[in-house]
């Protein structure tokens, strides 16, 4: 009998938003690990991306939705890489403004007991609309010349995260600072070390 694979480490297994964008954050569900692994995972992650108040609920999240949102991600991966290498991909941007067509969920104001604001939705959104949501995203984002001009490819090694570059200076270069950029932090101390030790 062959034994399972071992469990990846907790930090991979947790949900990112620090691309820039819901849309960006959606491409780093799939590195280094599917994170979007199961339906409870795609709600945690619509409603931490900010596409949904937390607590929503969300029927039309079904396992036909995370593979609809699945699919999504890659046409979202084929046109944001396409951008950075300044090529075409017209297939996926197709498919990405079929899916941006329909209605997105729409916000509203509730006030609680204590009289502030939150936000809700009116209704109940399904899939279309949640699918709508991350593609409408991706077409501001990639539409936006001044958003398109700071996007990035992370410099760690083995990552595939694109995220926004709105530091001052525009000089990042990690996906995450604590990620890639502790990463590459130890392996030039390392490297350092042993020079001196030579």
């Amino acid at each position: 009998m062959a034994s399972a694979p071992p469990a990846a480490p907790p930090a991979f297994q947790d949900l990112r938003f620090d691309a820039g964008r819901p849309c960006l954050d959606l491409l780093a569900t799939s590195h280094p690990v599917e994170r979007l692994d199961g339906v409870q995972r795609l709600r945690d992650w619509l409603a931490g991306a900010g596409l949904v108040p937390a607590g929503t609920p969300l029927p039309g999240a079904d396992p036909s939705c995370l593979a609809a949102v699945r699919e999504l991600r890659g046409h979202i991966a084929q046109l944001v890489r396409a951008e950075l290498l300044g090529r075409r991909a017209d297939p996926a941007l197709a498919r990405v403004n079929a899916l941006a067509a329909a209605a997105p969920p729409a916000p509203r104001a509730v006030r609680l007991a204590d009289g502030t604001l939150t936000r809700a939705l009116h209704g109940v959104p399904g899939r279309p609309a949640l699918l709508a949501a991350v593609a409408r995203d991706a077409v501001d984002l990639l539409t936006d010349p001044v958003a398109r001009s700071l996007l990035r490819q992370c410099e760690g090694d083995n990552c595939t995260i694109v995220y926004l570059d709105t530091s001052r200076g525009r000089r990042r270069r990690w996906c995450s600072s604590e990620v890639c950029g502790n990463r590459e932090r130890v392996a030039r101390h390392r490297r350092r070390a042993a020079l001196e030790r030579a």
